[in-house]
């Protein structure tokens, strides 16, 4: 079997034991007996658990950056860009349960280097997504009124939510991608749509 094929077996085989068990609790003799190989293969191709933990975050977070930005296309109008965004990001999110597990739950809960990790990625998606709503502020004649600095912390705001609900969404029987995206999408847009017309939410004056 080729060398690709059989790393991409183990992969899998540590990817779905990482996500359903936990790191800690996850063993090199299960991800092995997973992948149907010997656990000295295992330590021969990726040499210790914390690197084989690393791979499968590195994996699953390109896959996922991936495939938020194909599901987008270019020239599209700006909410319709974000839509498509949002839910390739639920919908990868919802097909690859035990990935998303990886990066979302057992990565970020273990410290470094496994952290640093994932904020890579998040990074990456955050700075994909202030572009988008850069775009969005271009297309309503209003880029000059929003600050740069605004725009990021829309951004993070974005998807800090988009990765709380996706949790949500793969923990609740019957909710589909396509309506937790909506949920988002409902929530997030309204808001921005407002804020691209100049309709903008100020807290109230203090009483005299």
């Amino acid at each position: 079997m080729p060398r690709a094929v059989r790393e991409r077996q183990m992969m899998d085989a540590a990817v779905q034991t990482f996500g359903q068990r936990g790191y800690r609790a996850a063993s090199m003799d299960e991800i092995a007996e997973l992948a149907g190989v010997s656990k000295p293969l295992v330590y021969l191709y990726l040499n210790s658990k914390e690197e084989l933990f690393t791979a499968c975050i590195r994996r699953e977070a390109g896959a996922l950056v991936a495939a938020v930005r194909a599901g987008v296309e270019p020239g599209a109008p700006a909410d319709r860009q974000l839509w498509d965004g949002l839910r390739a990001f639920f919908t990868h999110a919802a097909e690859h349960p035990d990935g998303w597990a990886v990066l979302h739950h057992q990565a970020r809960t273990h410290g470094e280097p496994f952290a640093a990790e994932v904020a890579r990625m998040r990074a990456e998606i955050v700075s994909f997504v202030t572009y988008l709503i850069g775009a969005a502020a271009r297309e309503a004649d209003c880029d000059s009124e929003l600050a740069e600095r605004e725009v990021g912390g829309l951004a993070h705001a974005l998807v800090g939510a988009a990765e709380s609900l996706a949790g949500w969404g793969n923990e609740t029987p019957g909710v589909t991608a396509k309506e937790t995206a909506a949920t988002l999408m409902n929530f997030a847009w309204a808001g921005l749509e407002n804020l691209m017309n100049g309709r903008r939410w100020a807290p109230p004056s203090p009483r005299g």
